[in-house]
């Protein structure tokens, strides 16, 4: 099974945290399952073995704890990332100690997060790999190193640069408006406007298009946003 359709379970009540996860989750290639309380999320876990939970601690009926510990109780072995408010030593501790593979406290920046995921998914099944570099035009991404060359001549971008450009990358021909790409790529905390998209915008095309008045791979979709084409 490749990483794009790798299944993880989000146990969280939340509705606005585990809507806008759940949402960029499907936006990179993951099928996403829900739960909105310990007693549903623990059932979903042991019935649908997905890859990976992401588990929140202050849920209803069946806290986090002690979903955790009743999943490793019952032989299941599946990689969770604790998502959690608590930050106090103690609990991280008592997460690891009970079987979480990663511990990510509130509020938490969605690419770290992400990032986190696909690393306890690359550890628990090492066949995933290394991707190979992405290539566009005479551009090459290495998404590993998390650098870019254009004709071989390396080009720097600053991290939020980077992670809308590896965002694009990522859905290649599909249409975002630029709410949609706020989240996306940076965040649901991120704090920027239509006007922060657009002039992120001009960044990439002033550094990879031949023509940034003329774009090829950087597109505005006329009363709807943008769109990334190789």
């Amino acid at each position: 099974m490749s990483e794009t359709t790798r299944r993880i379970l989000v146990v969280e009540d939340d509705l606005s945290i585990l809507a806008g996860l759940s949402m960029n989750l499907r936006f990179e290639g993951y099928e996403v399952l829900q739960a909105q309380d310990g007693r549903t999320g623990l059932q979903r876990a042991l019935d649908e073995a997905p890859d990976l939970v992401v588990l929140d601690l202050m849920l209803p009926e069946l806290n986090g704890f002690e979903l955790l510990k009743e999943l490793r109780q019952r032989g299941r072995d599946t990689p969770v990332v604790v998502l959690s408010a608590k930050g106090m030593e103690t609990d991280k501790i008592l997460g690891l100690n009970l079987g979480a593979d990663d511990y990510v406290v509130k509020p938490f920046g969605l690419q770290e997060l992400l990032a986190r995921i696909k690393a306890v998914l690359r550890r628990r099944y090492p066949t995933l790999g290394a991707a190979p570099p992405v290539t566009f035009g005479d551009v090459s991404v290495d998404m590993n190193a998390r650098t870019v060359a254009k004709a071989g001549t390396p080009v720097e971008l600053t991290a939020q640069e980077f992670k809308l450009l590896a965002h694009f990358l990522a859905h290649p021909e599909r249409t975002f408006t630029r709410e949609e790409l706020l989240s996306g790529a940076w965040g649901y905390h991120y704090e920027g406007s239509a006007r922060t998209v657009d002039n992120f915008m001009r960044q990439l095309r002033l550094k990879f298009e031949p023509n940034p008045e003329e774009p090829r791979h950087f597109v505005t979709v006329r009363g709807l946003g943008y769109r990334f084409e190789k």
